[in-house]
């Protein structure tokens, strides 16, 4: 497997034929609608297992290099996190450039719908940041490639709970790992990023009684977390240099760089966040070194695209979870095998995804 950094430079203009090419991807999609104010991108990585599914993404972006830059990237995760969750989905994202002066509302999402219904079911949207069930529905009225659609439409709803829970896994099977007890009792945990995925983990770690540390540029969603559980704030400019356990990165990515690595004062990571590594290799492999265990943000964070997964074929919750409890044991299979190699538990996490992205592209090359 070609090894690509997740690093790039959102102020440096890059040939996109070159980008597609480094990184993998089948397809890039740009779309525009004057009327409604729509403006953005859909990334297509791989479909060798399935249709590429992900989420649609709005946010405000410094360039149009960064927007492209983080469709491919997460195109890119998906494909990974379809693959070692074992379902038979490809990767895809779409992103949303945020123009605060368009309206959106049922004519903004159905026009969205219409390009999601051009590529032909090679791409299938869902939730994600600034996107909620409601632009679902209205996404479904123009094609049937949508998931997470409302409960009352047969949908499996906001995946969000689902992440949460396999984040929940993954950062018991680090304490596992670690500790030989999977218990988070007492431990200090520092949650950044508390929107909608942030504030389900922070339910389930209420329950088990963890000390909680939260950080957020969003003020009401503190607000949301601190009245309804006891957790300590935390200034976001002091968030690498307070003393915890475990640190959770659930907001954006590339929080774990050559600036925080140094700086971070915990013994495992385990978040929600997409490509939480600036650099998948070097940033791993530090990790190592420090001796920071690293639950691979791509399998700990697949309960979402499981979710939808399901939504398919039929939503089932029972089959949903099912599923996203494996993420507790190939965690550990991970650190296990991390354990006899100087690779990072990143590293050989995508190696394992590639491993079955490649051995089924093997079989359905014979005819």
């Amino acid at each position: 497997m070609r090894k690509i950094s997740s690093q790039m430079d959102n102020n440096k203009q890059t040939n996109v034929f070159d980008q597609i090419e480094s990184m993998g991807h089948e397809q890039l999609m740009f779309f525009n609608d004057n009327e409604t104010g729509l403006k953005g991108i859909i990334g297509i990585h791989n479909t060798t297992l399935g249709p590429a599914l992900g989420g649609t993404r709005i946010w405000k972006y410094e360039n149009e290099q960064a927007a492209i830059n983080d469709v491919l990237r997460l195109s890119r995760g998906m494909t990974f996190k379809s693959s070692i969750i074992g379902i038979n989905l490809g990767g895809g994202k779409a992103i949303i450039i945020d123009n605060p002066k368009a309206k959106k509302n049922e004519p903004f999402w159905r026009r969205y719908g219409k390009f999601v219904e051009n590529l032909g079911g090679k791409y299938i949207t869902a939730e994600d940041v600034g996107t909620n069930t409601q632009f679902m529905e209205y996404i479904s009225m123009e094609t049937k490639h949508v998931m997470g659609k409302p409960f009352y439409m047969g949908g499996s709803g906001d995946p969000s709970p689902v992440t949460a829970y396999g984040v929940y896994l993954g950062m018991k099977a680090s304490q596992k790992k670690l500790t030989g007890n999977d218990s988070l009792t007492g431990k200090k945990i520092m949650v950044q990023g508390v929107g909608h995925v942030g504030q389900y983990l922070i339910e389930l770690l209420a329950k088990e009684n963890a000390e909680i540390l939260i950080a957020d540029i969003n003020e009401d969603n503190l607000k949301s977390v601190t009245s309804n559980y006891k957790a300590e704030v935390i200034d976001v400019n002091n968030v690498y240099n307070t003393e915890m356990d475990i640190y959770a990165p659930c907001a954006l990515g590339a929080t774990v760089n050559d600036s925080t690595i140094d700086n971070l004062k915990c013994s495992i990571i385990a978040g929600a966040a997409n490509n939480q590594l600036q650099d998948e290799l070097i940033h791993g492999r530090k990790l190592k070194e420090k001796g920071i265990l690293y639950a691979p943000d791509f399998l700990i964070n697949a309960g979402g695209v499981v979710n939808c997964y399901t939504e398919i074929d039929g939503y089932s919750k029972e089959k949903t979870y099912g599923i996203t409890d494996n993420i507790y044991q190939q965690t550990i299979d991970i650190f296990n095998a991390a354990d006899n190699s100087e690779k990072g538990t990143q590293e050989v996490a995508l190696e394992i995804a590639m491993e079955r992205i490649n051995s089924i592209g093997k079989i359905r090359q014979v005819r």
